[in-house]
């Protein structure tokens, strides 16, 4: 049956051709390392994700009054839903993990330079939906801790002179953190960002694909050395076959990624659920200590240094465009980073700081 199956698509699509071309034929440069596989990791990231949502759907009430009970009788009623609760919960936050170091080391590698400054560009705004995705999904349990952590975020934008209150009133659905903004923040999570996130993914995979895969992460490659004048693809005849070494290296990281991911759901099971994720949501209650989550802890807590909060917006803002059009503004011809100590020593020394910011926001 399976080779019917299998004969009856070839003889449509060309499945055999498809596969020999994309599989067995497709060359891999020689020195690509583990850190080539964060790509496919985060595609793998996301679809952990997708589904596991789509489990939790059929249960959660986006309702203030209902919200934080669903939560929770999916962790206790429904069979296996602590699973997948738990596995949507630690995989949001391993996916944006993987996301940056994904773009760190592209960056380190010098992976953005050209002809793939589109690439960089649209790796930085899969990063940025990533980072929304986990903003939008972690007001939806209804808590004290994903209450005031929304109220924080949204109140951000008040910063602004003029436009500022109007921004937050349209994240909000109003003047605080209501049934709106729980509608509008589960509207976001579950219909908008899903096919933006799909469409800006599907994107970036052409263009990896089209413009081939980086060869020397360290030295001049030849698209450094010839004029650009027109497209070429970037080949590897003498390099390896993609399948099986390359694949093994992806089906290593994946392995890892949820050994990773089990872990935490066993032995850490509430490193992203402390005492206040398990309290109802309670507009009245200020906690002693509001926070965002932890990818946002180092903007929030350098926001907190800086006296004009105004000045201190711009600046992250200033920041992200700047890392956004990076490869149109380097226009340095060399991309071994150890060879351009000031880049390296920027680089590292912000990377540091976010750490110190992180950690500090944290205690």
């Amino acid at each position: 049956m399976l080779t019917k199956i299998k004969n009856w698509l070839d003889v449509r699509i060309g499945l055999n051709t498809i596969f020999q071309t994309h599989v067995l034929d497709y060359r891999m440069p020689k020195n690509t390392n583990i850190l080539y596989t964060l790509g496919f990791l985060a595609v793998i990231a996301y679809a952990t994700q997708a589904f596991t949502g789509i489990i939790l759907l059929i249960y959660y009430i986006p309702h203030p009054d209902h919200a934080f009970r669903s939560v929770q009788d999916i962790m206790t009623q429904v069979p296996y839903g602590w699973v997948f609760r738990q596995m949507h919960a630690v995989g949001s936050n391993l996916m944006i993990m993987v996301a940056m170091l994904h773009m760190v080391t592209v960056f380190l590698m010098g992976n953005y330079k050209r002809p793939r400054e589109l690439t960089w560009v649209g790796g930085v705004l899969l990063l940025i939906l990533t980072i929304v995705f986990g903003l939008s999904g972690y007001l939806l349990p209804w808590t004290q801790l994903s209450y005031w952590a929304t109220t924080v975020v949204t109140s951000m934008p008040t910063a602004f002179p003029v436009i500022g209150e109007t921004v937050s009133q349209i994240l909000r659905g109003g003047d605080h953190v209501s049934e709106t903004t729980l509608s509008r923040f589960f509207a976001l999570h579950i219909s908008i960002l899903p096919p933006l996130y799909l469409l800006f993914m599907g994107i970036h995979l052409f263009f990896v694909n089209r413009i081939g895969i980086s060869a020397t992460p360290f030295g001049k490659a030849d698209e450094e050395k010839r004029p650009l004048t027109e497209y070429k693809r970037k080949n590897y005849p003498d390099g390896y076959p993609y399948y099986p070494r390359f694949f093994q290296k992806q089906m290593y990281m994946m392995m890892a990624y949820f050994t990773v991911m089990f872990f935490i759901i066993t032995f850490l099971p509430t490193l992203y659920f402390p005492d206040e994720a398990n309290v109802p949501a309670d507009p009245f209650n200020t906690p002693q200590e509001v926070r965002p989550a932890w990818y946002l802890l180092a903007p929030y807590q350098l926001l907190k240094l800086i006296p004009n909060k105004f000045f201190g917006i711009m600046l992250q803002l200033i920041l992200v465009f700047i890392f956004i059009l990076w490869p149109i503004l380097d226009t340095q011809q060399e991309k071994n980073v150890l060879k351009r100590p000031v880049l390296r020593g920027v680089f590292l020394s912000l990377i540091a700081l976010w750490v110190i910011l992180l950690w500090w926001g944290r205690s």
